[in-house]
Parts: C-alpha cells; structure tokens; sequence
C-alpha cells in the first residue's frame, strides 16, 4: 500500500475578509502585465532569434522536446500528487463563463463612458489641474509633489487608443479567493498626447494623471453607473496611480454586485512612444540641479522610474508573448495557476510591499524560459513539460540561479554586457521590450523568494507522504508564525533620499535599504534571512490626490535565525594587520569594538555580549545598539519586539529562553549523571548493573517546572529511572516471584546507597498492589539525596515481558483475565522499553534544536491553562512540539520559542486527527515503506475502533510504529475534539491580530465549557507558598529540609480515583502546574438511554419516555454522582460549582 497522503484541506487563506488593496497586487498584475483581449487571436506568433548572455544551469541539461518530458517520479512516488493538483486546480479556477455574464454589462458601460469623454484642448499642466479640481472636485494623483506653475508643458485628453479587458482573468490564470476578483481594464493613451523627452521628469506621469482623473471625473458624473469610484496605487507605487470600480448594492441594471469583483482601470501606452534607449536601467530621467544651478556630473540612477515607463509600454508586446507560450505549451497555464497559489500563500505579490514578484512576474519569466535563457540562446524549459514539471523546473531555476550576482539577459533585442547593469537587486532582462522583469524585487524579497523555493523545491525531492499540504494549502505569510523575530520601527516619511524628490514609496524603500544594509551587517552569521516592509496602500477617494499617511510609518522587519550562531558571545571582525577592514569594522561598531589576544595568538578587532544581567537576548542587544548607532536614538526607543512576550510566560521567565533552558535543566542532568555513576560503581549487590535509564520529562529537558529540592510547588514529584541488571539464569520464571525479587534487590540497592553517600535517605514503595493490577510493576526505590533533585528507581527485568507474552497465549484464559494481561503488556512496554527510549530521543532532539525544550515546555504550559495536561500524555504533548522542527514544512526549523509554539499550534488546528496519523521523525525521516505500514495500522484501527472510543489520536514515530503507545485509551475523543478546537480557536486570534497579539491571551480559558468544576482546597497541594510561615525560625529550618511530601500528588490520586469510579459518564480535565480545579464533563453516551443491568454509571428515570421494546430511559444521575464526589474528596474539594448554578 502506499503511504498514507492526508486528506486536502481548502487552501489557508491570506485573509478571510480581504481588502481590495491586497488583492490589486496579486490577483490582476497587469502593470505591465500582457493584455488580453479579442485581438489576441489576431496576432501572429513570428518566431524569434534568441540571444541569451547567461551561464548554463543544470536545467540546461534537461530534455527541451516535446517528446522527453521530465522523469515525473522525480516530482512525486505516486499518482495521488497529480490527482491532489488536478483537485487543487479545479477549485481554485473561478467559473470564468459565470463571472463574465455579471459583468458583461457594466464592462460595456465603463468603455462607452470612456469613449464618449469630450476631448480637452491642450493647456499648461499646472492650470489644468487647477481647472479639474475647481469644476469637478476631483483631485489628480500626482506621482510627486506635483506640477509647479512654472512648468510650460500641457496637457490634453483624447479618445483613448484602445479599450480592453486584461491580465489573468482572460488569460484564465485567476485564482479565487475570500476577496472580490479584480478585473483590469486597460485604457491605452494616444501617442499623440506625448512629446519625445516626456519621459524626463515626471513628465509622463503627470500627463498620465491628468488623463486618468479626466476618466474618474466622467465615470463618477454618469448617474446610471451605481458604483464607487476610488484612486488605488498600482504595485504599490504612486507613479502608477488607477481607478477601482466597486459595486453599490441595489445599484440598478447594471448593478454587478453579485459576481464578486471589482474592475479595475488601468493606463498604458503604445510601445513606440519612448526609446527603449532613453529608459534603459543604467539612464538617469529625473534631472534634478544642484544648488549652483547645475547638474551633477554623476546623477543618480532611476532604474525603478524608468522601468514602470517600459512596463505601461510594453503591454501589447507581453499579450503577444503570452498568448502565443499558451497556445504552444499545454501545461503553461495551469503551471501558472500552480505558481500564483504558491506564491499567495507565501505572502508575494506584484506589489512593493509584497515582495515585487507575483502573478505578472511569473507568468512572464516562465515564458520567456520556454523561449529562451539557456545556453546559446535555446530554451531552459520545454514546451512538453506538464504544468507540475515546469512547477518544479521553475522552482530549479530560481534556486540555482543567482540574478543578483549574474543577470540574466534574454531576447533578440540589442545584447547587453552584464556589467552595465550596477545594482544589487535582481536582473532578469528582457531586451525586446527592455524591461527589467524583476524591477520591483529588494535584495531582501529576491533572498526570501529563493529561501522559499529551495525550501518548497527541498520538500518536493523528500519522501514525505504528504508534500501537497505543505506546498499548496498551508498558509505561510502570518510574520510571527514565518519569523524567529519580528521588528517594528516607525519612520519618517518626510525624510527623503538625497539626490531627488521622492514619493512615499521612494521614500520607505530608502528607509528600508538602509535598515537592511545595517542590520545585515551587524548580525552577520546570526540569521539567514532579513525581510523589511511596509505596509500597502489601501484605495482612497477620488477627492483626495493621495491616501491619507500619518507622518510616521511602520517598517515591520522579519528575521530568521541561525540557531547555532545567535546566541554567539564574541564576535570576531577582521585582523588588526588589515587597515582598511579594521578602520571600516570600528566606524560601524563605534565604541563596542575592541582589539582583542585569542587563545590562538590572532590579535583582532572583536564584539562582546553577554546576556547576564539583560532582559534582553544577545540578538536583541545587537539589534537595539545598531539602531542606536546608525539611526538615531528615538528610533531606538521606538524600536518594538513583536510578540516576544512569549518568553517570560513560564513560571521561570528564564525558561523560555533558548539559551537558558538546557540550562535550567543542568542540575537535574547532573544529579542523574551523578546518581547512575554511583550506582554503576555499587560493590555488593547480587548481579552487575547493565543500565541506569532516565524515563520522566526533567530528564529530557520538558517539564514545565525542573524538580529541585525546594521548589516553588513544594518539593515536587521525583525524577523516575530505570535500572536493569545483567541477566542471570537465577532469577525465577513466576511474574509474582520476580516482583518480590525485585523488592529485595531495590532494598539491598538502598542500603549500598546510603552507605556509600553521606546524607542521603532512600524509602521503599509499593504500588499496584490490588487487582487488576496485580501483574504490574509492584515497588519502587525513592532516593533522596542531600540538596538535590529526588529520584524514584524501577528495576526493569526483560523475562517479564516473556512471562506474560507466555500467559497472554494461554487459551484457557478468561476473558477479564486475558484483557487484564494484554494492558499489562502494554504498561510494561510503555514504562521499561519505550519511554526510556522516547527520553534519550527527546534528549538529544533538545541539544540538536535549542528551541525545542523551552517550546515544549510552553506548549505543556498552554494544555495546563486549558485544563489539558492531565488528559493528554506528556509524550504526546512533545512528538506535537518535535514534528515541528523535525518535519518543517513549508518552513524551515524555528529558532524561537514563540515561532515554534505557534507553529505547533496551527499544525494541530489543521490536523485531521480522525482521518489522519500522526507521523513524527525523530531525528531521521521515517522510511515510505515504513510510513505505508504504519498507514496500513492506522486504517486497521479505524475499521476495528470506528467510534474512537480505544484510539482517537494515532501518534506514530520511528520509535513507536505502533501509534499507540501512548494514545491507547488516552485522550478520549472528546479530550481530541477540544484540544484541536483550543488550537483552531488560538490559530484565529493570532491571524486576527497579528504584530498586535498579546500572548497572554492564548492562555487564557473560561471554565464556562464545563459542565461542573471542582474547587480543589489550597492547603492540600503542598505549595510553599500556601503554608503558612512558622512563628519560629527552627520549626522553618526544619519545614525546609522536610522531605515527606517529595511524589505528593493528592489532587493527581484522587482524579484517578474518580476516573476509575466515574469514568463510563464523566471525563475529567485537570492539571496541577495552574488551575487549582478539576473540570468535569458529561459523557454524551449516557446522557439518555434504554435502562439495562449494569449500565455502570448511577441513573435515574426520564419521566414519560420510552426505550427500545418499551423499557424505561434513563439518565445520569448528576446530583446524586456529584454528591458523591464531594462526599469523596471531602475537605480537599472547597467548592463544587456545576454549570447553571452552584
């Protein structure tokens, strides 16, 4: 059988109520995105001589005829990934017939109001405007500051040149989502309106703003068009200001409310009205004078202005392009609609503001791919490829080609050097239309683009049964889920670049470089990526030129951490010998540099940090100084943490520090090591020591609170071990004999204890001492030594397991007997052979990920704040918090607590734990064949237990193919429910609120759900800090260094005790660590039914109603049950308060 893929969940939203701002960057990229329209099936598709000046990749090796298409097991081991994308694809796809009959109408309206737009004789720019705003009130979107009145040009309006519906909606590339659809109409401007050097100094915009307010004056004049007209930036950029079209509701015949979209006018211009020349990268088009009068003999380059001119040209040559690689290439279209939801789904957009690359971006590079980019000019990808294979080819290319450091230069088009080309953003150039594909692209968004591709690329080559999930449906853009740390610093949107007016997205991406540069700088080898942004720009009213901006700007700045490196305390810079690197190195670091003597004689310029005495971590430190330094000091002040009270919400604040943790945990380790030394080394005992065994959480670095001698809970329960000793013939072959043998040898262990170290008291305990649990492990050793941690001792005897493995196949057996033996088998297992196992697996993931223990520890923190620790098993608690570093995907492994934690939460939310295992590498990934059988168990159990009433959640890991090692009989399936809805719940509020979450508030739960809760009395849990202090300081000496209530757990024994009595009509939920209550809810299997014998719960009679064959219906007894807790618990139970009252 092959393994297990789970079921497909719709795609995660980027938000469930969308603003169309977002939208316009994403859905619609049709800047300079190709035109489509009728006259698309008019084009001739010539072919083209190819120049291509790029280095030959590994793709290039690949077949390029239509007749050897790419090996398909390189992209998946089954057909069930095709059959997901086929699924994927047709749910995504809006039904394009459908949408155009509910909009047909008002398309036809917009173009006959456009056209019948009176034309406007040419006057200077800056009374035109004037004009415009005084007669209409409409106000034009100037790119800049606007015209000055002594600018000479004019400006005019005249029928547009051409009319058409646009971009992925007619080239059937959309993707549906929870937003409206946008539409692009592109409106294409006379030539005539523009002279040869329009393209200098905003000239072309202006020109381009006035036309476009001249269409939003007559648009909004038209009284039978009941819609709502706003400006909305283009790629977030004020250079390319366009009107959105929205419906009113009840808006008249041509009202297109009900299909959902919004339309959306764009300009362009016809492809010969500038040089391509003129508006190449490396020209300059803003002449700027200096303060003399003169220009500057090196002005300064205007890549971006010059660009968005090239892309408005552009748009019949990119419908060409397009609609011709769509004819030829059968899988291009559906390879871009893969690509689109790959891209939403990481947050990338067209926009500035979402990266600079989205649907536009794509859509054209893998054309243009088809046709060209490898060596000698031939294509990089074949037509023949399927839409999965030129997914991945895709994903190949911008893995492995590094643009930055060699553009790549494309077309039959003049040839360029690459040397001409002086940035440090992406270059993918396309010579025919002279356009940098890439220009919207950051050095930052170009490194987070290629980060998510080998990582997507990484998942797709792996063995995972489920890739399709991780690639296509789980949402990746949330920045304090994506993010190890995430930064907010407000800017100044009036402080300019120097050599230039700027707009305010000029402006911020100046601001954003320079944080970039300088935090890129500082951290060095401590992080893996850096991704500055802003925030787009939401549409705005037609009365205003530009949206409403406070003066200070959010930047929001994600950071992925090396987890090897961050918390690095010195920071070696280059030799003193090195002049130049050194002066450099002490003008950045200013006063922190210092020249320092290593251990191995190097003599060099060095950073110090420590985190002792700091609230906060080395990386923060870091970053607070280079903002200090490079900025200025407000800004420093200003400077925010996002979500990083995750930290300090442990008992311990130290103990959600990756640093700190482990560390907390050191004395335990320690003591165990100690403690199994001196066992080992023990001279009398019967038989040599084969292994000392750690089997609880402190020792694999988990619990919430690490036990200690005196801990804030009293002396706390003790550290649990497992000793095996060697095998020996003379043991005897009866499981009860055994279990007394064992109690001489725990005996004889501690009388060598204590006499072999000073101070140190050990006491013997007896457990499962009444059936049926009599064949269980029946004593233990508690060892207390003086000023540490107390251990409870096990002896693990293999003949055991044989024993009653022997007994279990005894046919003469009844059937209480036989049950009895098969959980002893399990509990024996569970004890002596897979937790052990479990801790030294969990022990070592901990020194591999510095982030796992603390965000175990705060994932078992938030079940304990949701009454969710007792039920759930600490094992299973942390494979949930492991399957998050050990398996990814979509990202990489977090290095911070909060990222980890949040994670793990919204992996349990999407969980279909009903129809899906749990499969949880721990350290190496699990085999297919592996996987395939342990899918195979998985369905086993459905069919034999379909009402989840043994097995709800089945957790399986390298260790535990079984699955059920520690979820057999525990959680219920009502315990299931409400943990994954906790997490559902908890998913929501961080989507909801994003950089302004308060972490507090995932902790945070009403005991309204349940349906009555007990009120456990203080003064029984043994908490130091609830007793009263002692009058006399010798009685507190003595308090302190009592060591009776070391495994004292009333709370603990007496739940149990109720689940043994209760458990067939109540489930219990109850942690120790937080809640001093137990919650109980009413099991919905005995609410009402038949009455019968033995039904094993207390009923009573529901009034009038009959049951099968006419016998009485019964319900719990509720009062009479709770009676009887209270009676039971005594004076530990302060206060029973049942839902409804109390």
């Amino acid at each position: 059988m092959s393994a297990h893929v789970p079921k497909r969940r719709k795609l995660d939203r980027i938000s469930q109520n969308l603003n169309i701002h977002e939208e316009a960057g994403s859905e619609s990229e049709s800047s300079s995105s190709s035109i489509y329209s009728e006259k698309a099936a008019k084009l001739t598709n010539g072919s083209t001589n190819i120049v291509a000046s790029h280095d030959a990749t590994d793709l290039a090796k690949v077949s390029r005829t239509r007749t050897k298409p790419m090996p398909t097991k390189e992209m998946y081991t089954s057909d069930m990934f095709q059959i997901q994308l086929g699924e994927l694809l047709a749910e995504v796809r809006p039904n394009y017939d459908k949408v155009m009959v509910r909009i047909e109408k008002i398309l036809r309206r917009l173009k006959q109001v456009i056209e019948s737009i009176p034309a406007q004789d040419p006057q200077p720019v800056y009374k035109a405007a004037e004009s415009l705003q005084n007669d209409s009130g409409i106000a034009i979107s100037w790119p800049d500051s606007g015209p000055t009145p002594d600018m000479k040009y004019s400006v005019a309006f005249t029928k547009p040149e051409d009319i058409n519906v646009v971009g992925s909606f007619v080239l059937k590339t959309s993707v549906k989502h929870d937003g409206p659809m946008v539409i692009d109409m592109a409106v294409t401007m006379p030539s005539a309106l523009f002279q040869d050097k329009d393209y200098l100094n905003y000239r072309y915009f202006h020109k381009r703003a006035y036309y476009l307010a001249c269409i939003a004056n007559s648009i909004n004049a038209a009284t039978d068009l009941k819609a709502h007209v706003q400006y909305q930036y283009q790629n977030d950029s004020p250079l390319q200001p366009t009107l959105l079209i929205s419906p009113v509701i009840n808006g008249g015949e041509d009202n297109f409310a009900s299909s959902n979209c919004h339309i959306r006018i764009i300009l362009a211009v016809n492809s010969a009205t500038f040089e391509i020349e003129k508006t190449l990268p490396w020209k300059n088009c803003i002449r700027s004078k200096s303060s003399n009068n003169s220009f500057p003999s090196e002005p300064l380059l205007t890549p971006v202005y010059n660009a968005t001119i090239r892309a408005e040209s552009s748009v019949a040559s990119y419908l060409k392009l397009l609609h011709g690689i769509k004819a030829k290439a059968d899988g291009f279209t559906a390879a871009c609609v893969l690509g689109s939801v790959w891209l939403r789904q990481r947050g990338f957009g067209t926009g500035f503001w979402k990266g600079g690359f989205g649907k536009f971006e794509l859509e054209s590079i893998i054309a243009l791919l088809l046709q060209s980019g490898g060596s000698k000019g031939r294509p990089l990808l074949s037509e023949g490829y399927s839409s999965s294979q030129i997914f991945k080819a895709y994903l190949q290319f911008l893995t492995s080609s590094d643009l930055i450091k060699t553009p790549l230069i494309v077309g039959g088009g003049n040839s360029y050097d690459q040397k001409a080309f002086k940035t440090n953003t992406p270059v993918l150039f396309d010579t025919i239309r002279g356009l940098n594909i890439l220009y919207k692209m950051s050095p930052w968004s170009y490194k987070k683009l290629r980060h998510e591709a080998r990582t997507t690329l990484e998942l797709l080559n792996s063995t995972l049964p489920d890739r399709f999930t991780p690639i296509f449906i789980s949402r990746v853009d949330v920045a304090i889920v994506q993010y190890d740390t995430v930064i907010s610093i407000p800017v100044a949107t009036s402080v300019q670049p120097k050599g230039y007016t700027a707009n305010v997205t000029d402006t911020l991406l100046h601001h954003c470089t320079k944080l970039y540069t300088a935090l890129s700088t500082g951290l060095g080898d401590r992080v893996q990526l850096i991704y500055p942004k802003a925030s787009a720009f939401a549409p705005w009213t037609i009365k205003l030129s530009s949206p409403e901006l406070t003066e200070l700007q959010d930047i929001e700045i994600g950071i992925l951490v090396n987890p090897s490196e961050a918390g690095r305390a010195v920071d070696r810079g280059p030799p003193a010998e090195d002049k130049k690197a050194a002066t450099a190195f002490q003008k950045f670091w200013g006063e922190k540099a210092e020249l320092r003597r290593f251990q191995d004689g190097s003599i060099l310029e060095s950073l110090t940090w420590t985190e002792k005495g700091q609230l906060r971590s080395i990386l923060q430190q870091i970053v607070h100084y280079i903002i200090n330094r490079h900025f200025d000091v407000e800004a420093a002040k200003t400077l925010q943490f996002i979500a990083d009270d995750f930290d300090h919400l442990l008992p311990d604040n130290r103990a959600a520090s990756t640093t700190a943790s482990l560390a907390l945990f050191q004395p335990s380790m320690e003591a165990f090591q100690a403690l199994a030394k001196q066992i080992r080394e023990l001279e009398g005992l019967p038989l040599q020591i084969r292994q000392v065994s750690a089997s609880c959480a402190d020792l694999r670095y988990s619990s919430i609170i690490p036990s200690t001698p005196k801990g804030p809970y009293g002396p706390g329960q003790p550290m649990e071990i497992t000793v095996q000793f060697e095998g020996s013939n003379r043991w005897p072959e009866d499981i009860t004999a055994i279990q007394m043998t064992k109690i001489a040898f725990s005996l004889k262990l501690g009388e060598l204890l204590e006499e072999a170290i000073p101070g140190l008291t050990t006491r013997l305990g007896l457990e499962n001492q009444s059936p049926p649990h009599t064949l269980l492990n029946a004593s233990f050793l508690d060892i207390l030594p003086p000023n540490q941690p107390a251990f409870r001792l096990r002896i693990h005897h293999e003949l055991e397991l044989s024993l009653l493995s022997r007994r279990l196949q005894d046919k003469t057996l009844d059937a209480h007997s036989r049950e009895a033996t098969a959980s002893a088998i399990a509990t024996h297992k569970r004890a002596f052979i897979d937790l052990p196992a479990h801790t030294q697996a969990i022990t070592t993931l901990c020194t591999r990920f510095p982030a796992l223990s603390p965000s175990i520890r705060l994932l078992k923190h938030w079940c304990a704040s949701h009454v969710l620790l007792g039920p759930l098993p600490d094992p299973l608690i942390e494979l949930l918090a492991v399957h998050t570093f050990t398996t990814p995907y979509p990202y990489t492994p977090p290095s911070s607590v909060r990222t980890a934690f949040l994670r793990t939460l919204t992996f349990i939310a999407h969980w279909d734990w009903r129809a899906e295992p749990l499969l949880v590498s721990l350290g190496t990934p699990i085999p297919p064949s592996e996987a395939a059988a342990i899918t195979t168990r998985f369905d086993a159990w459905r069919q034999i237990d379909p009402a989840l009433n043994r097995v709800a959640l089945f957790a399986a890991s390298g260790l535990d193919p079984s699955g059920v090692v520690w979820t057999e009989r525990s959680p219920s399936k009502l315990v299931a429910a409400r943990f994954a809805s906790l997490a559902r719940a908890a998913g929501a509020l961080v989507t909801a609120q994003g950089r302004a979450l308060d972490a507090r508030a995932l902790f945070v739960s009403s005991l309204a759900d349940y349906d009555f809760v007990l009120h456990v009395n203080p003064k029984v849990l043994g908490r130091a800090e609830l007793k009263t202090k002692p009058v006399f300081k010798n009685l507190a000496v003595q308090e302190e260094n009592d060591r009776g209530l070391v495994g004292y757990d009333p709370v603990r024994w007496f739940v149990a005790e109720l689940e043994r009595v209760y458990g067939a009509s109540v489930v219990f939920f109850y942690n120790r660590h937080v809640r001093d209550v137990v919650a109980g809810l009413w099991s919905p299997h005995a609410e009402e039914r038949s009455w019968k014998v033995g039904l094993g719960y207390s009923s009573v009679p529901k009034g009038g109603a009959e049951g099968e064959g006419g016998g009485a219906v019964v319900g719990i007894n509720k009062m009479g049950i709770l009676n009887e807790i209270a009676r039971l618990g005594g004076d530990m139970i302060a206060r029973v308060e049942v839902k409804g009252g109390s």
